[in-house]
């Protein structure tokens, strides 16, 4: 490099500012010149089947509140219930998991229809916010951040949407609920819902989306918003939840990308009663973290206190591949 030392003594004063001038302008020029120099990405590893650790917090996407989340003040329109018409196969307990309401707000609203005896091509009315039927407010929610709010079209022309919400609480947040509106290009309302998750509660540390799904039909591009509805932190030592455990889980993706075998053991502490209820969550993401998937799996034994039950099962994906699979489970005496 060029030294303003190398010159000789003699230059007059004059001459040694003008090479500093010099300098100067050489070195502004060579920052903007790397500045402006593409840098190269690095590589994204292929996925494989790996053992993964249970509880680990899906990463958010940005630091800022993502795209499609309403703050708590502000109103969405309000939601309008629906009819389903009762297929082949179909079950009360079916139906309220696919569309986010429990089964005695289905029953409730629906008094005329035997749950023995549906006949197929009866409609059910399906409560679009059966916590609050008449839409008055409803109590301030626990502050878990929402991470994301991502849809996909169905098969049927309808829409499922995921509300991805961490508990970064110390303690376990039960009942979260979520109201999801979708607009269309002019912001206008084409349909609201509840969205609930798979799990009555959210232990710490752990994310879980909160689902809903819309009937047809549904434009594709239509745009989710999201508001975050309830939400209650349990006291420490509530009975109603027993401390399982989740171990040894495993993910194997298919070659398609689009459906993963997932198995693992779930334990129950040597000192707490036994577990007549057990269900565990598996949330599926890609690449981007996005959440793609979701399924429940329910124990069919009693698991006993001290003692481990494996479990193995299939989630497949709504979206892109599945890049990774986490975690929850929920256990009751």
């Amino acid at each position: 490099m060029f030294d303003i030392k190398t010159f000789p003594g003699r230059l007059s004063q004059y001459n040694r500012i003008m090479a500093r001038l010099v300098l100067l302008f050489a070195a502004v020029a060579l920052l903007g010149a790397a500045a402006c120099t593409p840098q190269a990405s690095p590589q994204t590893p292929l996925f494989e089947a790996t053992l993964l650790p249970y509880n680990t917090p899906a990463p958010t996407l940005t630091p800022d509140q993502p795209e499609g989340v309403a703050a708590l003040e502000t109103p969405l329109p309000s939601p309008t219930p629906f009819l389903y018409e009762i297929q082949a196969g179909d079950t009360l307990g079916g139906i309220a998991l696919k569309y986010g309401v429990s089964l005695d707000d289905l029953v409730a609203a629906n008094p005329d229809v035997s749950p023995n005896s549906m006949s197929i091509g009866t409609n059910l009315r399906i409560p679009s916010n059966p916590a609050e039927p008449s839409g008055a407010s409803t109590p301030t929610p626990v502050p878990a951040p929402v991470q994301q709010v991502v849809c996909y079209p169905g098969s049927d022309q309808g829409m499922w949407c995921f509300v991805l919400v961490l508990n970064d609480t110390p303690d376990i947040l039960e009942n979260l609920s979520a109201q999801v509106t979708l607009l269309d290009g002019d912001g206008e309302a084409l349909a609201s819902a509840p969205a609930i998750s798979v799990l009555n509660i959210l232990p710490p540390g752990t994310a879980l989306p909160l689902v809903v799904a819309f009937p047809p039909v549904v434009p594709s591009d239509a745009a989710p918003l999201a508001r975050l509805l309830t939400g209650i932190r349990l006291a420490s030592g509530d009975e109603r939840y027993l401390p399982a455990g989740i171990h040894n889980t495993l993910v194997q993706v298919d070659g398609s990308g689009r459906t993963a075998w997932v198995s693992g053991q779930v334990r129950l502490p040597p000192e707490v009663r036994a577990a007549s209820t057990l269900w565990i969550a598996a949330v599926a993401y890609d690449r981007s973290g996005r959440v793609v998937g979701v399924k429940r799996w329910q124990a069919a034994d009693v698991l006993a206190p001290g003692d481990s039950l494996p479990f193995t099962f299939i989630v497949s994906s709504l979206g892109g591949e599945i890049d990774r699979v986490e975690f929850a489970v929920e256990a009751r005496p």
